[in-house]
Formats: structure tokens, C-alpha cells, sequence
């Protein structure tokens, strides 16, 4: 449990780890439920178009204790392939994206960033992360960077 009180659901675990054994899920996108007592699974999906998922957590929403729905934090596992750049060959590591917009409610960033840690510890094998807070963090090329040199 995390130090917000969220839980992580036994899905989030499952789906991860089909993402990193089966090779066939190129990612999950996970979010708080409504209630904010548990981290779930939001969406899966086996599409390599980087732009459909940066759609996804670009539009996603969230709704604050009273209901009201705004712009929504997100995390997210990416099996991310790259080239290297001496023609090497390619590589994949799985990626975690802590989505949190600058624009999101105070409430809702708060909450996500409390509960990351939670979720990333019962997801064995991530192989870097990346934090995004505004739509050109989570461009390909921006996300690619950090990727490459592994930053944690």
C-alpha cells in the first residue's frame, strides 16, 4: 500500500508481467480509480504507434472527491524498442512513465505522486523510468533520450 492509502490491484501485476514475458502487449496504461483507494488497469494494448499511446495519456481525465472531471495523471509501462546508434542492432526496455500534466488538479497530481512508488515496486523488471509533466516530455524523441542513457 502506498503512503496515500492506494492500493495496487493483483491486474496491474498480471498485465505487466504478460507485457514482459508474452513480448506481444506493447503497453499498459494504468490509473487511480475514481474513489482513489486503488491503482487499475486502464488500458492495454498491443499497437507499436507511439503517437496512439501518448494520445491516451495526453487526453486522459480524472475526476477530483467531488466529482468533477479535469485533465488526469497517469502511469504507464512502455516496451520501448530502439536502434542503437552504431548500427548494432535493437533493443528493448521496458519503460515507466509517470504521466502528471502541469494542468492537472493539485488533488489528483498529489495523490499520483504519493502512490507511484507503490506500483512501481510490484513491477519487477522495469528497466528505466521517465517523469513527464507536459506534452513534449512524452514526445518519441524526448522519452528515446532517456531511454538510451537509462536514466532512473
Amino acid at each position: 500500500m502506498s503512503k496515500s492509502g492506494v492500493s495496487v490491484a493483483p491486474e496491474c501485476i498480471d498485465k505487466f508481467n504478460e507485457l514482459k514475458l508474452g513480448k506481444e502487449m506493447k503497453y499498459v496504461i494504468y490509473k487511480i480509480n475514481d474513489a482513489y483507494t486503488e491503482v487499475v488497469v486502464e488500458e492495454t494494448s498491443n499497437d507499436p504507434d507511439w503517437e496512439a499511446f501518448r494520445k491516451a495519456l495526453v487526453d486522459a481525465k480524472a475526476k477530483d472527491k467531488r466529482g468533477n472531471e479535469g485533465v488526469g495523471p497517469r502511469y504507464a509501462v512502455y516496451d520501448f524498442e530502439y536502434e542503437l546508434s552504431a548500427g548494432e542492432g535493437k533493443r528493448n526496455k521496458i519503460t515507466f512513465i509517470a504521466w502528471s500534466p502541469d494542468n492537472a488538479g493539485i488533488q489528483a497530481k498529489m495523490i499520483y505522486a504519493s502512490s507511484k512508488e507503490a506500483l512501481k515496486n510490484s513491477l519487477n523488471g522495469i528497466g528505466t523510468e521517465v517523469q513527464a509533466n507536459d506534452e513534449n516530455d512524452i514526445e518519441y524523441d524526448e522519452v528515446k533520450k532517456q531511454v538510451v542513457k537509462g536514466a532512473r
